[in-house]
């Protein structure tokens, strides 16, 4: 297995928790889901240094030139690992396949597929432009954008 960057390291552990906890809050009832959301905001903010919300927004510097599909927002994340951005969004919509909706949004917008994984029977696909690499992933109604500034 490669050595991972530690932005994409941080990105990853954002991604997993933001997933975890929108699982465990869909069992509870409001007040308790307020407390795990507040307790896993802290938790990841503590771990990364970055900003995180679990209130249905997209965090205050997410790139303007990534579009994200219409829906709801479950979690997002934001921040820095040394001198590297990046961020992390989950959103559930109505389609039946939100990535491919997630796909075609970033093909429009100028994003290319890397090719070198396209093929792969893999989770996730991975989008580039001149300034972003945007890793999406997820099932049905429900896709992960995992975003980090493209290394020069």
């Amino acid at each position: 297995m490669p050595n991972l960057p530690a932005t994409t390291r941080a990105a990853i552990a954002v991604a997993i928790a933001g997933v975890t906890a929108t699982l465990f809050t869909g069992c509870f009832a409001n007040p308790v889901e307020q407390l795990v959301n507040r307790g896993v905001e802290e938790a990841i903010e503590g771990a990364t240094g970055g900003d995180v919300s679990l209130s249905g927004e997209l965090p205050a510097d997410f790139p303007a030139e990534v579009p994200v599909i219409d829906g709801k927002i479950g979690v997002s994340a934001g921040g820095s690992a040394g001198s590297v951005e990046g961020w992390m969004v989950v959103i559930t919509t109505s389609s039946s396949d939100a990535v491919a909706d997630a796909a075609a949004a970033l093909e429009a917008a100028g994003f290319t597929q890397d090719a070198s994984i396209a093929d792969v029977d893999a989770a996730g696909r991975l989008y580039t432009n001149a300034e972003y690499v945007v890793v999406i992933g997820g099932e049905g109604g429900t896709v992960s954008y995992t975003v980090t500034p493209m290394t020069q």
